[in-house]
């Protein structure tokens, strides 16, 4: 029979609790908090979409992001946080408190969850979370389109069946560029959330040190 479980064998009723009344869900073994206690600091890894594909909208499977990683020289171990950067970052603020919705979800690469040979190398490079200037870190066409049950590939992958973090709308773009110039990919990334017991998520202020 098909149950709700998450990775290590977690369980909806046991480790995430409710909707409640109110509509409050309460995380436990799985909630942010625990994160923030452990603390979040280790290798980032940089893997510049916009330097390889420019700005337009480009769902990227396993052979476009192969062909960056090689054409960088990017390097993508065990423990890693593999953090993509495509541009979004300075096309959303460039709008000056007026978002274009249209224009928004018509540009800039993203990872497409639809490619099994990608999702396989996510579970295989042994990343500890995968981290994006965009919304999703994963392409929206299906979540969009609604077409389909599994409308997040990606985050269910990551979320639910593998326990690897995911990071959403993070500024990039200084730190591609000096990347970039300095031709490097690696760097020390620290990356704390808030201690919010109970919370599924949190923003947090990502430094990198180079």
């Amino acid at each position: 029979m098909a149950e709700k479980v998450y990775y290590n064998g977690y369980r909806a009723d046991d480790h995430l609790v409710g909707p409640d009344a109110e509509g409050r869900v309460y995380a436990r073994a799985l909630g942010i908090d625990s994160l923030a206690t452990a603390g979040v600091q280790g290798r980032g890894v940089l893997i510049n979409l916009k330097a390889k594909f420019g700005m337009d909208l480009r769902p990227t499977g396993y052979e476009e992001l192969m062909q960056a990683i090689e054409s960088q020289q990017v390097v993508v171990k065990p423990g890693d946080f593999a953090l993509f950067y495509s541009g979004f970052d300075r096309l959303l603020p460039d709008m000056d408190r007026k978002p274009d919705r249209e224009r928004l979800l018509s540009q800039c690469a993203t990872l497409d969850g639809n490619a099994p040979r990608l999702r396989q190398w996510i579970v295989d490079s042994g990343v500890v979370a995968l981290c994006s200037d965009t919304i999703a870190v994963e392409w929206l066409g299906n979540m969009l389109a609604d077409t389909r049950a599994d409308r997040l590939p990606i985050h269910d992958l990551c979320l639910f069946k593998q326990g690897i973090f995911l990071g959403e709308l993070w500024y990039l773009e200084e730190l591609a560029e000096w990347l970039a110039g300095h031709r490097r990919s690696s760097f020390l990334l620290t990356a704390p959330p808030l201690r919010l017991p109970g919370s599924v998520g949190s923003p947090l202020t990502a430094i990198a040190t180079v």
